[in-house]
């Protein structure tokens, strides 16, 4: 099996060909439909930057609902929380995060999460079992070994699922992931 090093390269450059507004929009449009979302008490959201599936739309959208959003805080050692927003304008470029991602203050309220509640997780590819490819820095991973309750939804485009992955022990695997064709129930309880 090809490193992971060497996977996040192609599947990085595959995503740059595929990044398509038509193709976020279809798949922000099916995570808007999913129960899961629906009836969640809150929903974790990465701040999608460059050929990332746009979390944008999707923020707006749960905030005109009355959904409690929140995003990432990534810190010291792999350590990442989350703060409630209310508005996207509370998201700020280049303060503490890194590539530059938008992060929300430190001072705006940690969520208390539940077994209700949704983390949309980022990665460069992923396999129909829920294997997922992400970027190295473990945050998720972390994050969601400490929160192992919570449901975790992966945002793709058809282009980005693998039939194999370099999955080691501690990676976590998502419940659901999303492409613009279908819907993979992967680990759903």
């Amino acid at each position: 099996m090809t490193d992971k090093k060497t996977l996040r390269k192609k599947y990085s450059a595959l995503r740059k060909e595929l990044k398509s507004d038509v193709r976020d929009n279809t798949i922000t449009a099916d995570v808007l439909s999913l129960k899961q979302v629906v009836n969640a008490d809150l929903v974790l959201l990465y701040a999608s930057f460059g050929s990332e599936i746009s979390t944008w739309k999707l923020a707006e959208q749960l905030i005109s609902m009355g959904k409690t959003v929140a995003f990432p805080r990534c810190g010291e050692n792999g350590h990442m929380t989350f703060h409630i927003i209310t508005d996207l304008s509370q998201l700020k470029s280049g303060a503490a995060g890194k590539y530059n991602i938008r992060e929300p203050e430190s001072s705006l309220p940690q969520p208390h999460t539940s077994d209700v509640t949704v983390c949309i997780v980022p990665g460069l590819a992923f396999t129909e079992y829920g294997g997922r490819l992400g970027y190295g820095g473990g945050f998720y991973d972390r994050f969601l070994a400490e929160h192992p309750y919570i449901r975790t939804i992966a945002l793709a485009y058809e282009g980005m699922i693998a039939d194999d992955l370099p999955v080691l022990e501690h990676d976590f695997t998502v419940d659901m992931i999303i492409t613009e064709e279908r819907t993979f129930y992967c680990n759903e309880q």
